[in-house]
Formats: C-alpha cells, structure tokens, sequence
C-alpha cells in the first residue's frame, strides 16, 4: 500500500503515570460490568430498530471513517460525508464524497445507478426489489454496502442482535449536542458501540463497528446529523437524470467509485 508519510505525536509516561493509568483502566472495566443493564440495552436498541422500520421516510446526512490497516500495522483513517434519503419499501438516494470520491447512489426499485461524479461515468444494475434486498445485493454481490446499512432493514434489531454474547449499558453519552443512551455488544468477530438519542425520536446518533478479524482492530464509525422522517425527508422523484451527460460504463470500469482511494493497494486481493 502506497501512502503519503504519516507522522504522529506521543508522550513519555512516567512510572506513576503509567500506574494511575492501569487505576483508571481497571475502574472503567469495573464499573462498567456493575453497571451494565442487558434488558434494558436490548429495549433501547428494539425501540431504535423499530421506530426507523416504521417511517415511511428517513433522511439524515453524516460523517463516516473507514480505518485501513498497512502492511506494517499502521492504522489510517478514510473521512467522508453524505447523506441518505429513503422512501419505504423500495427507492433510496444516497451520496458519499471523500477526498477521492464523489459517489452519487440511486435505486427506483428497480434500477440501481451508481455515479461517480469526479470521473463524470455511470453505471446501472437491474436490482428489483425491496430496500432490505438491495442492501443484501450491495453487500453480498457488489461488495458495496451501504453507510450504516445495518440500521437501515425492516429486521435491524434481529440483525443487530445475531450472535451477540456481551451487552452493556454505558449509561449516557453526548453527540453533536444531543443527549443519547450509550450501548456496547460484543460478537465473536466484530463489536459494536451505538448511541441512540433519547426522546421520542430514539434514532441513532454514532454507529461504531471494530473488527475483531484483523490486527489492531480496524473500525469504521458514523456520525448522524439532521435526522428527519415522513414529508420532511421523502425527495419525491428517485430515478436517475443524467444532468452532466456522464458516460455510461459496465460496473467493473467504474473508477473513482469505491470505498479505496487508487493508490491504496490491498494485500493478496483483499482491502485492509
């Protein structure tokens, strides 16, 4: 993987330093096995899952970071921003820009466009269906999932809740301003931390998900603003319009779309 040069900044711990240190770590895990309420952790993360599956209409925009992991164990971070607008079952708008990128997403029920704006290409796919069928097609076919599809499906709680063999309830935690209930699961291969604003608007506030598959473990987080439901956050019209008579392309020819920028190279055909 070729990169820029990175540098980073640290400090020396003293002796008493790194002991209050080990004070401080071995209090957080005390407290938090104390403190932690699995019953009421699934009632708030069911709530959530439920509340989204119920509107007809969601948009929200946010701001993601996908960590990569280098040959030689360096963590890099991949910011980008977007937003999503989704029409219940079956249309959903989606964009994303990075430094490199510049992805617009839109799916009719039927057609899925992907357009990759810096490089002014397009490509479609026939993908009938329902929401919840594109973001298992996007996923297991395309390799292209969705920003926090997870939440997304009519069954995110059921989904969410797979395999899981720790729960805890952090208590509470602060997003963008909002006060929010603050959640930590555990599975075999992944953990994952959400914060779900309290009220009666339970929508998630930072979705965090670390692998636990790969050295270091990498994560990729999310951070939602300006949430809004029915009127408010439908568009209206989903279908593609090609206003800048960008040039259509098979799926494999679309450059300048993918979740990697060009000059990262991943190890033995799979992305770190």
């Amino acid at each position: 993987m070729n990169t820029t040069d990175t540098f980073m900044t640290g400090r020396r711990w003293t002796g008493s330093g790194v002991a209050a240190f080990a004070v401080l770590i071995l209090f957080f895990a005390l407290s938090t096995t104390a403190n932690a309420d699995e019953t009421d952790a699934k009632r708030l993360l069911k709530a959530m899952s439920e509340y989204l599956a119920a509107q007809s209409a969601v948009s929200f925009n946010y701001d993601a970071s996908l960590e990569v992991v280098t040959p030689d164990d360096q963590v890099l971070g991949l910011a980008s921003s977007g937003s999503l607008q989704l029409s219940r079952p079956d249309k959903i708008h989606v964009t994303r820009m990075g430094g490199f990128a510049d992805v617009h997403m839109n799916f009719d029920g039927k057609t899925l466009t992907i357009l990759g704006k810096n490089e002014n290409l397009y490509t479609q796919v026939e993908v009938p269906g329902d929401i919840d069928h594109l973001v298992k097609q996007l996923r297991e076919q395309y390799s292209r999932p969705l920003p926090a599809a997870d939440l997304l499906t009519l069954d995110a709680y059921d989904a969410l809740m797979a395999d899981v063999i720790d729960i805890k309830d952090l208590g509470s935690g602060v997003i963008g301003g909002i006060e929010c209930d603050w959640l930590a699961f555990r599975k075999e291969e992944v953990d994952f931390q959400i914060w779900i604003a309290q009220g009666d608007m339970p929508v998630p506030c930072k979705y965090v998900i670390a692998s636990k598959m790969v050295a270091n473990g990498p994560q990729y987080s999310v951070q939602f603003s300006n949430w809004k439901t029915g009127a408010d956050a439908d568009r209206g019209d989903y279908t593609f319009k090609n206003s800048s008579s960008a040039t259509k392309v098979e799926l494999n020819d679309l450059k300048g779309a993918g979740d990697l920028p060009s000059h990262f190279e991943p190890v033995n055909g799979e992305s770190q």
